[in-house]
């Protein structure tokens, strides 16, 4: 298997190779410069293409966490139906719980680079470092974990809803404390700390510096291309699931509708895009900093004298052949 995709990849890198062969000397200028562009690119460009279509599978597997990000609007929904009050007088805004996203994407970037690598690296006597795409299935597996949460959270507000006689009251504020809805906010947060920030990095890696451009707008892209995925994904939903008079999952009562089904929709989604990502990840194989890492340790692994050594009988011969010209 490995074997058939690997000469796969090769006869579509040959393809791409024929790109930039020259056929003919009148494909060229006297400066040496494609006189049509579209028909006779450099080597570069060919290079550019070839990495962008590489990262290509692993970008689209990070889709799925923005999709999931993206299901805003539903929170809001079920905030406001829920009490918000923190004290007798203070209380928090539907709108404001995205917050704590905010604020434990930010509070982990500070910890992991101040203080969980260093305390790590301390502890084993020795740099330590995550790798990119660990770190990107770790935010998958995070996003899943969000989304069940919120299932979970969803069905025992409707629960709550339904038995204290407010099915047919959407504006009713539920006897349940929405500060339940702190922790799939924190996850979401988190998810896109290890995820988003981890495929940045993936990128600018992966790519020359002449795609830096590209490496910046490639995960921004990404979440343009989810939020239109996740409409489409509702509206399948709420089509689906509705059937004559019968309002679907989506209703716009919040109550009578079924929201915890949409999200265990969406967490069984997630959970088959990590082994979508996991194919993905050993399809593609070691990344750049995965290839450092090995370097670094095959190059700590040689034994010190057989270094010396060799070392030396370089140095040797070298003072032998200085020795041997003529002064």
């Amino acid at each position: 298997m490995l074997a058939g995709a690997t000469a796969g990849v090769d006869c579509f890198h040959g393809f791409l190779n024929k790109a930039c062969i020259i056929q003919n000397q009148k494909d060229l200028t006297s400066d040496g410069i494609a006189t049509d562009p579209w028909s006779l690119c450099t080597v570069e460009q060919v290079e550019e293409l070839k990495a962008l279509i590489r990262v290509l599978p692993l970008w689209s597997s990070g889709i799925m966490m923005s999709i999931n990000v993206s299901q805003s609007s539903f929170p809001v929904i079920q905030a406001s139906t829920m009490d918000r009050h923190m004290g007798s007088s203070f209380q928090i805004p539907a709108g404001s719980f995205a917050f704590f996203t905010i604020a434990v994407l930010a509070l982990w970037v500070v910890l992991y680079d101040r203080v969980i690598i260093p305390f790590a690296s301390k502890i084993r006597g020795k740099p330590v470092h995550i790798s990119v795409k660990l770190r990107m299935g770790i935010g998958l597996v995070i996003s899943t974990m969000a989304v069940v949460v919120s299932a979970i959270v969803e069905r025992a507000r409707r629960k709550q809803a339904i038995q204290q006689g407010l099915a047919n009251n959407p504006q009713a504020v539920v006897a349940m404390s929405a500060m339940w809805l702190i922790p799939q906010y924190c996850l979401h947060g988190l998810a896109e700390a290890f995820s988003a920030i981890g495929q940045n990095e993936f990128y600018y890696s992966e790519f020359p510096k002449s795609m830096s451009s590209i490496a910046a707008s490639l995960f921004l892209l990404g979440m343009a291309f989810a939020n239109l995925l996740a409409s489409l994904i509702l509206s399948t939903v709420e089509n689906v699931t509705k059937k004559g008079d019968k309002e679907g999952w989506i209703a716009t009562n919040i109550n009578q509708g079924r929201y915890d089904s949409y999200y265990w929709v969406l967490a069984i989604m997630s959970f088959v895009n990590l082994f979508y990502y996991l194919f993905c990840s050993w399809a593609y194989g070691p990344c750049a900093d995965e290839m450092v890492k090995n370097d670094t340790k095959t190059s700590s692994s040689k034994d010190p004298s057989e270094e010396l050594r060799r070392a030396r009988s370089v140095a040797d011969e070298r003072t032998s052949l200085f020795s041997s010209l003529p002064s």
